[in-house]
């Protein structure tokens, strides 16, 4: 089959599709067709070599995808020609992923559903949307009527965790750093798109004098402090991204938590999505009742190099989306 194995760390342009063997069965697993995946952050710093520990060359990135049941061990709950869905569990670290024609995975880390959508809308979903919802209700403990601030409201999570909220019941206030996305931002729904300039306090407060119910933080420990301040108290902090890149906090004490915040993070799985609720998303997007953000649809492994050069550069808002 053909696949993006990285052996060394390399350039955008460098992403080129090699053969390499379709990957063997193995008991508890499924051998997956791919028809599309999402790219993500993660996979940038792992093509450079700037991954944890857990990753190792060579590897096949990626690490979310949908496609088609390929092949299953006798006894499986999974059929061949079932649409499934797929994110995390070491996938395109630990173990290869989904940048290449088939994949094997866990068929505990499977989300099966049925939909018509395109195989582009489908393979924009799953990391982010997991991610969104995950953070939003196991994070944040989110409720119909809070007034919920998005920090980082221009990326992928940041996108999708708004129009979810949105749909919940939620009023959404979400950050940019960027003007010109300010205006895409409104066209998917969100209350109030904000830019994050140094008057962005002053807009928030002029939005939420007596502050906001929740924060759902993506940008990271840059930004984190300055959030907690226009919370309520009894009010909810989920850190779920670093987008600003500073994940952790020398010298980090309690007492810099404000008194009656709670500070929370979300990191989780393929199980925190529930097959229910991925159905349901499907069902209102095909109801045009939810627009999924999705910045660019590539087709072929010979354009993964592009649309990660694309997400690297910022200028897009939305998804990058691989379609096989």
């Amino acid at each position: 089959m053909k696949a993006i194995q990285l052996t060394e760390p390399c350039q955008a342009n460098e992403l080129v599709p090699t053969e390499v063997n379709i990957p063997e069965l193995k008991p508890g697993y499924a051998l997956i067709k791919v028809k599309a995946f999402g790219v993500n952050e993660s996979e940038v710093t792992s093509r450079k070599g700037e991954s944890s520990a857990d990753f190792k060359f060579p590897r096949i990135l990626g690490i979310e995808g949908v496609g088609v049941v390929e092949k299953v061990n006798p006894g499986s709950s999974f059929k061949p020609g079932q649409k499934v869905a797929t994110m995390m569990g070491g996938m395109g670290r630990a173990i290869d992923g989904s940048y290449a024609e088939y994949m094997l995975i866990k068929e505990k880390n499977l989300i099966p559903f049925e939909s018509n959508l395109d195989w582009s809308i489908l393979g924009a979903l799953p990391e982010m949307l997991q991610t969104s919802y995950g953070s939003l209700m196991q994070g944040l403990q989110l409720e119909k009527g809070d007034l919920l601030l998005v920090r980082g409201g221009s990326s992928t999570v940041g996108l999708m965790s708004s129009v979810l909220a949105h749909q919940m019941g939620a009023k959404v206030i979400a950050s940019t750093r960027n003007q010109a996305k300010l205006s895409e931002m409104e066209k998917l729904g969100i209350d109030y798109p904000v830019l994050d300039d140094q008057d962005f306090v002053k807009r928030v407060n002029k939005i939420a004098p007596h502050k906001v119910d929740k924060v759902l933080e993506l940008v990271g420990f840059t930004t984190l402090f300055q959030d907690m301040k226009l919370i309520k108290q009894g009010g909810f902090v989920c850190f779920t991204g670093a987008l600003g890149g500073q994940w952790t906090l020398n010298n980090f004490s309690p007492f810099m938590i404000p008194t009656g915040v709670f500070l929370t993070s979300y990191a989780g799985e393929a199980k925190d999505l529930p097959t229910k609720y991925f159905s349901h998303v499907l069902k209102l997007i095909e109801e045009k009742k939810l627009v999924v953000p999705i910045a660019k649809v590539y087709h072929g492994l010979d354009e993964v190099g592009a649309a990660q050069a694309n997400l690297e550069s910022g200028k897009f808002s939305g998804k990058h989306v691989v379609v096989l």
